[in-house]
C-alpha cells in the first residue's frame, strides 16, 4: 500500500522503515531536512512540503500524523485539508487526548474525510519488535488500511486491533500509559529499597537479572531496566527528574470522572511531578512541623 507519514522522529522514522521493508510505499515529510534525507537514503520517498507529500500519493490517500498532541495536530490537518480529496484518511498516531480525536472525527466526517485514532506503543524498539496498535474509528477505512496495521504490528494477528469507534484508540492508549506509570513506579520503589539496604550490599543488576526468568514480575520493562543497570549500575550522572507526556494525567482525571479508585496510577503521576521540584517546599513544611511539635532537628540546606 501507500502511506504518507508526517513526523519522522524516533518513532515515525522507524515506522516508515518497517513499512518500506515490507514492500509498502512510504512518502515522508518532516521539518528536519536531515530526517527527510535519511528517509530518502533508506529507499522511501522524502519530500520537503505537504504539497509534495499529497502529490506523491494516489487517491484515496492515507496520511499518518506523528506530531506532538494538541495544536500541532490541528494545524497539520488544517494545512492538509485544501490539498486532499473526499475519501482520504487522516491517521493520528500520536498521544492525543481521546476527546480531541472524537472532535476531529466529528469535524472531518461531514466533509467526506476519514479520521482514525491509532494509539501506538513500542517506542524506539518498534522497528525490530513491531508496534502495539489500538485503533479507533469507522470500520471501512480501518479495514482498507489493514495491511498497514498488520505490517506495523508485531504480527498480522497479534499486537493490534480495532478497539472501537472514534476516540477508542487514544482512550485505550491513555489507560495503557497510566498502567505503565504504575508499573514503572513499583519497580523504581522496589529497587530503591534494595539499594538502600547497605548492610546486605545487594547487587541490583544481579537481582533484576534473576527476576527476568520465572518470576511473576518479569516483563519487558524489567528487561530494559536490566540493560540500563548493566550500563550504569549506580545511575551516575542522571538527575532525578521525570517528565510525563500527558496520558497519566488524563487517566487520573478520567478515573475521577468515572468515580473509579485509581490510587496507584494517580500517586505515580504525583511522584513524577514531585521529581521536578527543586528544594521541595512541601518537604520543608513537613520538616518545620516536626520541629514545632516534637523538637525534631531541621537539616539546613
Amino acid at each position: 500500500m501507500e502511506l504518507g507519514i508526517i513526523g519522522l522522529g524516533k518513532m515515525g522514522g522507524n515506522m516508515a522503515e518497517r513499512l518500506r521493508l515490507a514492500g509498502h510505499k512510504v512518502v515522508g515529510f518532516d521539518f528536519s531536512a536531515d530526517a527527510v534525507a535519511k528517509l530518502t537514503a533508506a529507499g522511501s520517498v522524502g519530500v520537503n512540503s505537504l504539497e509534495d507529500l499529497v502529490k506523491n500519493l494516489a487517491a484515496p490517500r492515507a496520511i499518518w500524523i506523528m506530531v506532538p498532541a494538541g495544536k500541532p495536530v490541528d494545524d497539520t490537518i488544517a494545512k492538509l485539508l485544501p490539498l486532499m480529496q473526499k475519501g482520504d484518511t487522516f491517521i493520528d498516531g500520536g498521544n492525543s487526548n481521546y476527546k480531541d480525536s472524537q472532535r476531529r472525527h466529528a469535524e472531518l466526517a461531514p466533509q467526506g474525510f476519514n479520521f482514525i485514532d491509532a494509539g501506538t506503543s513500542g517506542g524506539i524498539w518498534g522497528l525490530k519488535e513491531g508496534y502495539s496498535l489500538m485503533i479507533g474509528g469507522d470500520k471501512e477505512p480501518v479495514e482498507r488500511l489493514r495491511p498497514i496495521f498488520e505490517t506495523l504490528a508485531p504480527d498480522k494477528e497479534q499486537g493490534w486491533g480495532h478497539v472501537g469507534p472514534s476516540g477508542a484508540g487514544h482512550y485505550t492508549k491513555m489507560v495503557h500509559n497510566g498502567i505503565e506509570y504504575g508499573i514503572m513506579q513499583a519497580y523504581a520503589e522496589g529497587l530503591s529499597i534494595l539499594k538502600h539496604k547497605d548492610s546486605l550490599n545487594l547487587d541490583l543488576t544481579q537481582i533484576t537479572e534473576i527476576w527476568q526468568y520465572g518470576s511473576v514480575i518479569r516483563s519487558w520493562l524489567l528487561d530494559l531496566t536490566v540493560d540500563a543497570l548493566k550500563k550504569n549500575p549506580n545511575l551516575d550522572g542522571i538527575e532525578a527528574y521525570v517528565e510525563d507526556s500527558g496520558e497519566g494525567r488524563w487517566t487520573a482525571f478520567e478515573a475521577i470522572d468515572l468515580n473509579i479508585s485509581a490510587p496507584v496510577i494517580t500517586i505515580s503521576l504525583m511522584r513524577r511531578l514531585r521529581s521536578r521540584e527543586e528544594n521541595n517546599f512541601s518537604d520543608r513544611v513537613l520538616s518545620v512541623m516536626r520541629n514545632e511539635f516534637g523538637g525534631h532537628a531541621i537539616k539546613k540546606a
